[in-house]
């Protein structure tokens, strides 16, 4: 199958990139290259014949066109997208456009190509969104987001990868496009950009710094291994049905303080301090505007319907994603250096 890859060069994008090439399939990576993208991401297979990289933005409709008619492709992985929660409060006109007005662009092109090619049923258009659209839980673990959870935005981010959601399934109803639909819950693991909090909490501790928790720490995530959440995402396209949605958790929820506290203890072994633990920079800062309370996914139709469920544990997941960063120095340092990195963003509320 060839497969176009929107945001391929970007955390989650790169992961479904290397794993589809190691499959079988032929990737077209389009990427607009903005600043959370890194060709270093692919460059394991960056050479592979089956690899093409176009570097075009998904709201230059013009450029979309362009690759879809130079590549012909089988089906489409949505995934390019501003996806920094605090990135939104600050500016959230980046987002509604590349969100909103750039997933239209791609339903548009990947609509139009499928019509000259005589609506083919085999072909995919897979939506990659996030199960922040769903809005916030109580702390009752008895109650996690499935995919008939009414939609409640609270961020300028979620707000924009809710509205892109109902526009693929607008596009579905109205045109008869095949597309299917994830969300899913909190990603980590290698390549992550130094801007979301594991990484942020692991270069931090690295670099003598305070480790920053918002609030008290008691706000929980489900988190999912990046690649677990990659070979969910191809079985999603290769056997999903159309029309469908699938909500992909990790099944691992824990605080924001219970996460710090497990990173810390992996570095306190891994890369020990010469005096005390990693857990003594542990710093509370003020709270995001709007902090969502907890995310948990019920993942019952995806491990039904498609037999699969996360492989990787949180606790093997971060022995993992902390050996990565202490042995890819040279990655993240690079990135140092990009806009906003390193800073507090997101108090504008």
């Amino acid at each position: 199958m060839k497969i176009l890859v929107t945001g391929g060069a970007g955390f989650i994008g790169s992961a479904v990139v290397r794993l589809a090439i190691t499959r079988g399939h032929a990737i077209v990576n389009l990427d607009a290259l903005t600043y959370a993208a890194c060709l270093d991401n692919v460059a394991s297979v960056a050479d592979h014949p089956d690899y093409h990289f176009e570097q075009a933005d998904i709201r230059d409709r013009v450029a979309l066109d362009a690759v879809f008619a130079r590549h012909q492709p089988d089906a489409v992985m949505h995934l390019a997208a501003e996806s920094h929660v605090d990135r939104s409060i600050d500016g959230p006109g980046t987002f509604i456009e590349t969100n909103i007005t750039g997933t239209y662009n791609m339903l548009e092109a990947a609509r139009a190509y499928w019509e000259t090619r005589s609506r083919p049923d085999t072909f995919r258009f897979h939506h990659i969104s996030t199960d922040e659209v769903f809005g916030s839980l109580p702390n009752d673990l008895a109650q996690r987001f499935t995919e008939n959870t009414p939609y409640d935005p609270r961020s300028p981010y979620s707000a924009s990868k809710a509205s892109s959601d109902h526009l693929v399934r607008a596009w579905h109803e109205t045109y008869g496009l095949p597309v299917v639909l994830t969300n899913c819950s909190n990603n980590y693991g290698p390549f992550h950009f130094p801007e979301k909090l594991i990484p942020v909490i692991i270069l931090n501790a690295l670099a003598g710094k305070p480790l920053p928790i918002y609030g008290d720490g008691s706000n929980i995530r489900d988190w999912l291994y990046v690649e677990d959440h990659a070979d969910a995402l191809l079985r999603v396209l290769e056997v999903g049905a159309p029309g469908r949605s699938y909500a992909i958790g990790g099944e691992n929820e824990h605080s924001n303080l219970e996460l710090v506290q497990m990173l810390c203890a992996i570095l306190d072994q891994k890369r020990p301090k010469a005096d005390g633990s990693y857990a003594e920079q542990i710093q509370f800062v003020t709270d995001r505007p709007g902090h969502d309370a907890r995310y948990a996914i019920d993942p019952t139709r995806i491990r039904a319907e498609l037999g699969w469920r996360p492989s990787v544990t949180l606790a093997e997941g971060l022995e993992k994603t902390v050996q990565w960063y202490l042995d890819n120095e040279i990655w993240w340092r690079a990135l140092q250096d990009r806009a906003g990195v390193g800073k507090r963003l997101g108090v504008s509320g």
